[in-house]
């Protein structure tokens, strides 16, 4: 795809706002194990960034889905992952479906303010025993009138001790497992939303990560995204976005942990030469290159699909598995011409190193990636 000097402007304001508003409080925020999320979403909002590709009469800038990829690689100018994952939450994994299923009030209430950075979104679907299982999943929402009862709970929920709503899915009938649930919009402050307790990670720090509760949690039928029934087929394509979201931003991360690593080694020296005028160094360098590569160019096919309208499951699946492997990869290789200092926490390649380990995880693991992938291929489920 041909970027314009638009797309460009884009990603100079998005690496200045991280350059003057967020890199020079990451270490502060990493150790506190939380970043001031409505500070950092209020000022985004007032350049337009958490409305790219959302519609005007939100608030968003209606551009396509280009321009929510490079941002999404411009992310990489912030020196740790937890902080663009919060923002990807707010921008690629919470509001697809209410943007383009809700209802015009129902975006009003809660899209709006979350273009404009007054509203902190998080997404609840995972549980506890039903991670990358969504079918499976027990929490339920009981029609009391003209409200739901949300009854359960969420695992792994990004931004969770501090949003102002959830996007949950929930069972609303009892029919099959794939036409039987919801997404509905629950405001964290409801009378039974409870924060069972902040989650302790190996990396993105700075990102809070939150367990749930819903106990007896009344909320309008309105809230409702869309249909009722069609909720796992709204995050099936909120998926699309938050898989293609990782692939562009992995590919834009991995080709950091090389320049790192690049200007690291050139300057470091052992034996009496740099370590980058070893062959065997800058030869795995520019294998890595070559990989990194191949899945910014498999990531940009799926967003080509999509700015078309069509559908980049099959592309955007692939880009995620190849993204979750890659990353792991490159930094896992990179760390080790950084040595000691690579092992050090304070070091960037390491930092990288840690936060990495989600992509393989997170939004679906690798395992499911190779699971919908062969069913595109016709080679699942396997008889014999």
């Amino acid at each position: 795809m041909q970027l314009t000097p638009e797309h460009e402007a884009l990603r100079d304001t998005v690496k200045r706002f991280a350059d003057e508003h967020i890199n020079p409080y990451v270490d502060e925020w990493e150790k506190a194990g939380i970043f001031p999320a409505h500070q950092v979403f209020k000022g985004m909002g007032n350049l337009g960034l958490l409305g790219l590709n959302k519609p005007v009469e939100n608030g968003g800038l209606g551009l396509d889905y280009s321009f929510g990829a490079v941002f999404a690689e411009a992310m990489s100018a912030i020196n740790c992952g937890g902080i663009p994952m919060a923002i990807g939450v707010q921008t690629d994994m919470a509001t697809p479906a209410l943007a383009k299923h809700g209802s015009a009030e129902l975006r009003a209430e809660f899209l709006t303010p979350a273009i404009a950075g007054d509203m902190v979104a998080c997404l609840g679907v995972s549980e506890v025993g039903s991670g990358s299982d969504v079918a499976s999943i027990k929490t339920r929402a009981r029609k009391d009138g003209d409200d739901y009862i949300v009854d359960g709970g969420k695992m792994w929920t990004t931004s969770g001790t501090q949003a102002d709503f959830c996007c949950v899915l929930a069972n609303t009938g009892d029919g099959a497992a794939h036409k039987n649930k919801s997404l509905i919009i629950v405001p964290m402050k409801t009378k039974g939303v409870s924060v069972a307790r902040k989650l302790d990670k190996i990396g993105m720090d700075s990102s809070d990560t939150a367990q749930l509760y819903f106990d007896g949690v009344r909320v309008p039928q309105r809230y409702r995204i869309g249909a009722e029934g069609m909720g796992f087929t709204y995050q099936m394509e909120q998926f699309q976005y938050e898989r293609l979201w990782a692939a562009v931003k992995s590919a834009s991360g991995c080709q950091r942990s090389i320049d790192l690593t690049i200007d690291y080694t050139r300057e470091r020296q052992a034996f009496g030469r740099s370590i980058l005028d070893n062959q065997w160094v800058h030869y795995k360098l520019a294998e890595m290159q070559s990989e990194v590569d191949a899945l910014h160019a498999l990531a940009w096919r799926g967003v080509e699909m999509i700015v078309r309208g069509e559908d980049a499951t099959r592309l955007a699946t692939s880009a995620k598995l190849k993204a979750g492997r890659l990353v792991r990869e490159v930094a896992d290789g990179c760390l080790q011409f950084w040595g000691g200092m690579g092992y050090m926490n304070d070091s960037p390649i390491s930092r990288i190193y840690r936060d990495s380990r989600l992509t393989s995880i997170g939004g679906g693991a690798d395992e499911v990636m190779m699971q919908i992938l062969c069913k595109f291929m016709g080679t699942f489920p396997m008889k014999g």
